[in-house]
């Protein structure tokens, strides 16, 4: 539970009233400025990008958000809707902790543990039950799947073989890992990516690109989530144009992958040189184009 007293908004810099497009515009600008990659070796950087993945994982969260208003503000508790599970191939999506369902519906992997399973008398054996943990991954982990160490709130400490290509809400069993024997099933949350965002199967990203890039076009390198690739800009690019990267998106689960969409932003020189100055002077003298030439011509 989160700490009374600590406010989220303020973390965030939302109102709050703030839409959950306001409160995901803001985390992603933060994240961006606050990024390890961004602040290497700066632990206050590192502990105020905490703090943000906290807010949002809280804020962007309808349920977890009314439990907190009632808790900091005293808000009546609000209930979400619950919408219906939908399947997408082997992973199964829901939005809701539904009865257990029968075991052709999930994947199973296999988890190794670091305690030892207590074994008692038959008679005296409480019954098997399911229980379901939250394990939150980056994108790229998600992704390229692997090993996961995970700790429960038993104590257990669990060695996991991640599938690749996990989806937000996609539920994984894995079998006589709950209380008693039971089941455990975790679910997979995906943490914002303060570069990639995620659509659907199709990953979205903003380029910015020089003046003179946008004109004259040429190659330029972008990051995928498979490593940097190189993309031609075409002559004349403008902004907001957008440019596919085909099947450098995220995978279905049924072998398909979206593609990468990337946006162009043109970008202005913070500092110009004086011989980079003197250059765009005499390309002004040159220029024909007037872009606000017809503005007021009924």
């Amino acid at each position: 539970m989160q700490q009374k007293g600590r406010n989220y908004y303020q973390i965030l810099g939302v109102s709050r009233n703030a839409t959950n497009e306001e409160i995901k515009k803001s985390f992603r600008k933060l994240a961006r400025q606050y990024h390890p990659d961004v602040n290497p070796n700066d632990r206050l950087a590192e502990e105020k990008f905490k703090d943000i993945n906290e807010a949002y994982d809280v804020l962007s969260d309808e349920a977890k958000r009314a439990d907190y208003d009632a808790l900091l503000f005293g808000r009546p508790n609000r209930r979400p809707r619950p919408a219906p599970p939908r399947s997408n191939g082997n992973a199964t999506y829901e939005t809701a902790s539904p009865p257990r369902q029968p075991a052709e519906y999930w994947r199973d992997y296999s988890a190794s543990t670091t305690k030892r399973t207590k074994v008692v008398g038959a008679s005296s054996r409480p019954l098997p039950r399911d229980v379901e943990a939250k394990l939150t991954l980056p994108l790229e982990k998600a992704y390229r799947g692997g090993q996961e160490r995970i700790r429960l709130e038993d104590g257990r400490s669990l060695e996991v073989e991640m599938p690749k290509g996990m989806a937000n809400g996609q539920r994984i069993r894995l079998k006589a890992q709950g209380l008693n024997g039971g089941d455990l099933y975790l679910k997979i949350s995906l943490e914002p990516h303060p570069f990639w965002e995620l659509q659907g199967t199709d990953i979205f990203c903003t380029i910015p690109v020089t003046p003179s890039e946008a004109i004259l076009g040429g190659a330029i390198e972008v990051p995928t989530i498979d490593g940097p690739v190189k993309m031609t800009v075409p002559k004349g690019v403008k902004a907001g144009q957008r440019l596919r990267l085909a099947q450098k998106g995220y995978p279905d689960g049924q072998g398909n992958r979206g593609d990468q969409l990337v946006e162009i932003q043109i970008a202005i020189p913070p500092e110009p040189s004086a011989e980079e100055l003197a250059l765009y002077e005499s390309l002004r003298q040159l220029e024909t184009y007037n872009p606000r030439q017809g503005l007021l011509t009924t």
